[in-house]
């Protein structure tokens, strides 16, 4: 365990991988196969499965379990009561096939989303809260509702861009963005 690790007394972490200043607070427990970086906040009732990895400066809001064969990349905000799942054919005591997900640098998801398994979140792509993602979320842009669709397009801030004629510029941070960048994650502007 690295040091400045801050491990609440009734949280149970079993996993040694856990990266400095790393806060697990109460009544969660993080499994002995999990990783997580450096600077994360893993809130109360959250429960981390063996086969995990979260990145740096991570935020995993209270109540959210995180199954195996996910991967959460760095500086991704995971709401309250988030639900991910892991098995696209869910069935009681039967073998099962994983389905892995990936969430990108930057993402945001709302409080209450449901994401399903086999499907990525593209880098600073931000769910909205209570919104049932079926399929892959483009970077930068902002999807929502059951199922989930495409409603807009965002910052690396997380302001909404409102691209008019292909293009706009922040009006938070002063990013400018084209429609390319938001629809090409190598394309895209400077990222923080």
């Amino acid at each position: 365990m690295s040091k400045g690790v801050f491990i609440h007394p009734s949280a149970v972490v079993e996993s040694a991988d856990i990266g400095e200043g790393t806060r697990i607070w109460g009544w969660s427990h993080v499994m002995r196969g999990a990783k997580i970086g450096k600077n994360c906040n893993i809130g109360e009732h959250c429960f981390i499965e063996n086969d995990v990895v979260i990145g740096d400066s991570c935020t995993i809001k209270n109540m959210t379990s995180v199954w195996d064969g996910i991967l959460i990349e760095d500086n991704v905000f995971v709401g309250p009561s988030v639900v991910f799942t892991n098995d696209k054919y869910p069935r009681s005591r039967q073998e099962w096939e994983m389905s892995r997900t990936i969430v990108r640098r930057g993402a945001s998801i709302g409080a209450g989303a449901v994401i399903l398994c086999g499907i990525e979140i593209m880098p600073f792509a931000m769910i909205a809260a209570g919104a049932v993602v079926t399929k892959s979320a483009p970077p930068f842009t902002l999807v929502a509702g059951n199922p989930a669709e495409a409603k807009g397009h965002v910052c690396a801030c997380g302001r909404n861009l409102g691209l008019k004629g292909g293009e706009a510029g922040c009006s938070k941070c002063g990013r400018f963005y084209t429609l390319r960048d938001c629809l090409s994650w190598r394309g895209g502007p400077p990222l923080p």
